[in-house]
């Protein structure tokens, strides 16, 4: 940066600061602050011009009075005069006040546009650097539409300063950020990669910068970077600090252009090539090798900037989850961090354990570290850290360690933070219907959860407990005892009450036979607490109450002289005044027979993914929630889940849907206070919403085959070949786990407009896909009329107990039904002519969103399906092209021409068809390719 000469100190300034800073009061500043607007906008006003010395140091004068928090509404025009002096304090300083005073709406916009236009191809790399920070700054789309094309050149030339290219790509990245349609690096995109290689470490930090959110939209484009990064981590990994001394921080070599290097490198999978893959694993060996090296220096920059590395790296480690040695080695060094006294670096341990938890590979050697973790859960101070612990111990939980995680998860539930009570619960009722093995276990778990923290206890949490004990047999006298015996005590939260209302309803009969819970000490001991209940848990046990008429007739009299009671039949609530005048009438003219079948013992509920599983899910975001997958963890390689367990309600079957309410065929409208207990289950148990997944969707417009959908579980490609109407997709799927997908099926739906428009017709996919295996299904389609929808593919299987749900929007669109025609320039233009009504014509001009290359555009067309006319158009720089939709009832001509504007980015793309709406629909998808 030049040297700052004597008389830029600009005294004025200096004087007036000193002034704001005496002054004593808010009053007494406003004053002075006033008085100085007035002599500045006197001097802008005045017939004498002003040197660039004064402007300066008016413009700053502003600059200063507007960071005071005072608006500024004037100086504007001054600033941007300055930026066209030559003088770098006075440029300076306009810049400044530009990027922090000057919005995107600025009608200034156009002329500080082309101040910066000079000042980048002035080649001054004082003048460009500014220019390039001020455009970072104000960062708006105007100045991406102006710049974005322009930076890249400048970043890539070979004649650009190393200062100039840092500032360029850092730019370049904000722009990216900001307005990411208009930033298009494109045929620059080797050169700019290649930044990896050069010799100024700045300009290597920079370009990691850019290249990484680059790739992380487009990861295709760039993967010729992981070479690279590779290459260069392991230069800066094995070399001793003092090769890198002007970026070596405190002992540690370029520790942020490693950490950008690592998280570069996490976009992609490992590399294939197997002397690529060996020296990336020399360079993560050697991270984690130097993290057990004494510290070279005692201060906490150096142990700062080490860990980064190391966090750095290891989230690497377990991004590949491919090498099972660094994955324990990674274990192990989180585990000597666990114990540290610094509290972010025990936070960050459990928090990458989690993940390491997930890994087939680690999860046992994290599970060596239970105590710890126990103990932190335990003794730590600080809440974020606790709840770490909390998802770690849910994380590494399986058959062999879920009673004693469980157990500890319970006790820390006492005393735990408010903020994080409905998030343990949730964790600790899941873990205990996935592991239980003896469900007497899981009843009194979920029995003492609402005894320590039941206003934490969601609804999906006692209904699921309620849901488990009807479809096991072998539980439900145990949980009949055990709610009895709960109920008992003097203070009994109202979900308790809730959960022994629905359970003794359907099975006191089971315990009955004691004279200790007879039917008339059951009734008692529930409506001992009907009075302190809300009126939904007062509508289910008047519910529980007409059952045991039937269960119990001895008790019939006592019940209905409750319900005959005026606080019933009379009540406020008109949910409890009905079910109390409906009930007793039942009570009083139904046989036992009649009441034994309207009243009979609730149907098992069928298998659905545990609704509490899905709550977890959407409290945490699924991105965030540790595998669970316990078919990885298990020794035996069993692939079953907790039993039945698994099993919930489903609301499309009619039978289980019935509550005690719902079998009286009682259609009236509740209260909104009052639900019914299966209503209730039914919003519970609800599909969560699958997203539609259109991610490549518009990439098979001109081509037929390849990957349309892919997560860590599940590869979907395609493999499509059309002739007339008629058309054949061969689906793969592929299992990416090594564990088995069960129930797997897959059903394609169309809207009501497109079943008249497309036929599809799959065929049966095996229900069972192995893991590591793939599985073909074929789809037979049909044209029959033109169409601008398209068909959705849902597949639906069970992966380790869990459901999983996913659509894919099928790519199947109206081009695919072209026939190519070839045709002599005479023919086309006399067809072109004849197509010439103004609805057979559709005419679309738009930016162009890739690079505009021949080859290209002529494979896209091809691609498209029609025949590409060479030699047919005048200007040889056009494309045109013929061919025939085929559906079944008719057929369409259709000729398109594709006139490029390569100066000014953009194309005229023109169809004439004999339908108006297969003209619209097919510019629609042709020009989005481009």
């Amino acid at each position: 940066m030049p040297a700052v000469s004597k008389g830029d100190g600009m005294r004025g300034l200096a004087v007036f600061i000193s002034d704001i800073r005496n002054c004593k009061s808010k009053e007494a500043e406003i004053k002075r602050i006033n008085k100085e607007l007035a002599n500045i906008r006197s001097k802008f006003k005045g017939d004498k011009a002003l040197d660039g010395y004064s402007k300066k140091k008016y413009v700053c004068k502003l600059l200063f009075i507007f960071l005071l928090g005072h608006d500024i509404d004037f100086g504007h025009m001054e600033a941007v005069n300055l930026l066209s002096s030559n003088k770098y304090t006075e440029k300076q300083i306009g810049y400044l006040f530009i990027s922090v005073l000057v919005n995107s709406n600025s009608d200034l916009i156009r002329l500080i546009n082309n101040a910066i236009k000079n000042d980048l191809g002035s080649r001054n790399p004082t003048f460009m650097n500014l220019a390039l920070h001020c455009i970072a700054n104000v960062g708006s789309r105007e100045m991406a539409e102006a710049f974005a094309s322009e930076i890249p050149k400048i970043l890539v030339a070979g004649d650009t300063m190393d200062s100039v290219k840092q500032s360029a790509a850092l730019c370049l990245l904000r722009l990216y950020r900001t307005s990411p349609d208009l930033v298009s690096v494109g045929e620059w995109t080797s050169r700019v990669v290649h930044l990896l290689n050069d010799q100024h470490l700045g300009v290597v930090t920079a370009a990691t910068s850019l290249i990484t959110a680059l790739a992380q939209k487009n990861p295709d484009d760039f993967k010729t970077s992981v070479a690279l990064a590779v290459a260069r981590l392991s230069r800066i990994v094995t070399s001793a600090s003092i090769d890198l001394q002007d970026y070596t921080y405190y002992f540690v070599a370029a520790p942020w252009l490693s950490v950008k290097l690592l998280r570069l490198l996490q976009c992609y999978p490992p590399p294939e090539d197997a002397a690529l893959r060996s020296r990336l694993t020399e360079c993560l060996e050697t991270i984690l090798n130097k993290a057990q090296e004494p510290p070279k220096s005692k201060k906490v920059q150096h142990s700062n900037a080490k860990n980064a590395v190391l966090f750095e790296a290891i989230a690497l480690i377990i991004h590949h989850d491919s090498e099972p040695t660094l994955l324990v080695r990674a274990c192990n060094q989180l585990g000597q961090f666990l114990q540290h006294r610094e509290t972010n670096l025990r936070y960050l341990a459990l928090e990458s354990m989690c993940t390491l938890a997930s890994s087939e590979f680690s999860h046992e050697a994290v599970k060596t570290h239970i105590e710890t973790v126990i103990n932190a859960l335990k003794t730590e101070r600080d809440v974020s850290v606790r709840q770490r612990a909390v998802d770690l111990l849910y994380a590494m939980c399986d058959r062999s360690n879920a009673k004693q995680i469980v157990a500890e998860m319970l006790t820390y539930l006492e005393t735990a933070d408010y903020s994080i009570r409905e998030e343990i619960v949730l964790k600790v009722a899941i873990l205990a219907e996935k592991y239980a093995v003896d469900y007497t276990w899981y009843v009194d778990t979920i029995l003492n959860l609402i005894r320590i923290a039941g206003d934490y206890v969601s609804e999906e949490v006692w209904y699921r407990v309620i849901q488990i004990v009807i479809n096991r047999d072998d539980v439900q006298g145990y949980a009949a005892k055990t709610v009895f015996e709960a109920l008992q005590a003097p203070a009994c939260h109202e979900n308790l009450v809730k959960v022994g209302g629905y359970i003794l309803g359907e099975f006191g009969n089971l315990i009955a036979g004691d004279s200790r819970s007879s039917p008339l000490v059951q009734f008692d001991l529930l409506h001992s607490k009907f009075h302190l209940c809300s009126v939904p848990t007062r509508a289910l046990l008047l519910s529980a109450y007409i059952k045991f008429i039937n269960l119990f007739p001895e008790v019939k009299t006592t019940i209905q002289e409750v319900l005959r009671s005026d606080s019933q039949l009379r009540n406020a609530d008109v949910e409890l005044q009905q079910r109390a005048v409906e009930y007793l009438r039942l009570s009083c003219v139904a046989t036992t027979d009649v009441l034994a079948t309207v009243l009979e013992e609730m149907p098992p509920f069928p298998e659905r993914e545990s609704s509490i599983l899905a709550k977890l899910k959407k409290k945490k975001g699924s991105g965030k929630l540790p595998d669970m997958d316990d078919t990885r963890r298990n020794v035996n390689g069993s692939t079953e889940n907790s039993g039945d367990a698994a099993n919930s309600t489903d609301t499309t079957n009619k039978v289980s849907s019935q509550s005690f309410t719902d079998v009286l065929n009682l259609n009236s409208t509740p209260s909104g206070g009052a639900s019914l207990l299966v209503d209730v289950f039914s919003d519970a148990a609800s599909p969560v919403p699958v997203d539609m997944s259109e991610e490549h969707f518009c990439r098979f417009v001109c081509k037929n085959n390849g990957v349309v959908y892919e997560n860590p579980l599940l590869q979907i490609g395609l493999k499509s070949e059309y002739r007339q109407n008629l058309g054949r997709m061969y689906v793969f799927y592929g299992n990416k786990t090594s564990t088995q997908f069960l129930s797997f099926s897959s059903s394609v739906t169309s809207s009501d407009v497109l079943k008249t428009q497309l036929n599809v017709h799959p065929k049966a996919v095996d229900p069972v896909i192995e893991g590591g295996a793939q599985v073909q299904q074929i789809l037979n389609i049909e044209c029959l009329s033109e169409f601008s929808d398209a068909p959705v593919l849902s597949i639906h299987f069970r992966y380790g107990g869990t459901l999983q749900n996913i659509a894919i929007k099928l790519p199947v669109m109206l081009n695919k039904f072209f026939q190519p025609t070839e045709m002599t320039s005479q023919d086309f233009f006399q067809r072109w002519k004849q197509l010439g009504a103004p609805q057979q014509e559709v005419q679309k001009i738009f930016k162009a969103k890739h690079p505009m290359d021949t080859e290209t555009t002529k494979a896209k067309i091809l691609g498209f399906g029609v025949a590409l006319l060479d030699g047919v158009d005048p200007n040889p720089a056009n494309f045109v092209g013929a061919g025939v939709i085929h559906t079944k009832g008719f057929q369409v001509g259709c000729l398109l021409r594709l006139e490029p504007n390569t100066q000014a980015q953009m194309y005229r793309l023109t169809f004439r068809t004999s339908r108006e709406s297969v003209s619209g629909c097919l510019c629609e998808l042709l020009s989005d390719q481009f």
